[in-house]
């Protein structure tokens, strides 16, 4: 058990019967009245955020996560499917789990399987991936950086804002988090 002094960013603890990442926390104290804390919490079964306020000193059940370093093999309809890298084990994880990050994965791809018992809830991916440009407009002499933006289509899919001297075929990391563009890499 934790308690509210204990919380921070990451941590995933047990609520009403659902597992829920906190996205983030603050400590409200009135004029009146008790402390409180309000959390900002991600439901990792059913992927929406709610905002929980509990009174301070409340406890909580921390939920024991397992991290799988594991590699991104291929997709079959609905399912993807990841290799444990050291037990060979095979996970296969319906798409209703993995959401928005199905336009990030590409084959061999490193991440780690999220377990919760024997329950898969989902998959963590690193902060940037590098990824091949597969269309985009053209570039002219003078495009520079400052110059402004063009959409790219990537090798996943994903359309990207990149800067205008980019081109077909050239490798960009993108951040996982926002899916933006962060930089050429060749």
């Amino acid at each position: 058990m934790i308690t509210t002094g204990d919380l921070k960013k990451g941590i995933t603890i047990e609520l009403d019967n659902g597992l829920y990442t906190i996205i983030d926390w603050e400590h409200i104290k009135t004029g009146r009245g008790s402390a409180q804390v309000r959390l900002r919490l991600k439901d990792l079964r059913a992927g929406h955020t709610i905002e929980r306020t509990f009174q301070a000193g409340s406890k909580f059940s921390q939920a024991r996560i397992e991290r799988r370093r594991s590699s991104y093999l291929y997709s079959d309809g609905d399912f993807y499917y990841f290799m444990d890298t050291e037990t060979f084990d095979q996970t296969m994880i319906n798409t209703d789990i993995l959401g928005d990050i199905i336009s990030f994965l590409k084959d061999g791809q490193e991440v780690e399987v999220l377990k919760h018992g024997d329950e898969t809830i989902g998959v963590e991916l690193p902060t940037s991936v590098q990824l091949v440009i597969g269309e985009t407009g053209p570039s002219f002499k003078g495009d520079t950086a400052q110059g402004g933006n063009k959409p790219a289509t990537l090798e996943t899919g994903l359309i990207v804002q990149v800067p205008l001297f980019l081109n077909n075929g050239d490798i960009i990391s993108v951040d996982t988090r926002t899916g933006s563009y962060i930089e050429r890499v060749s």
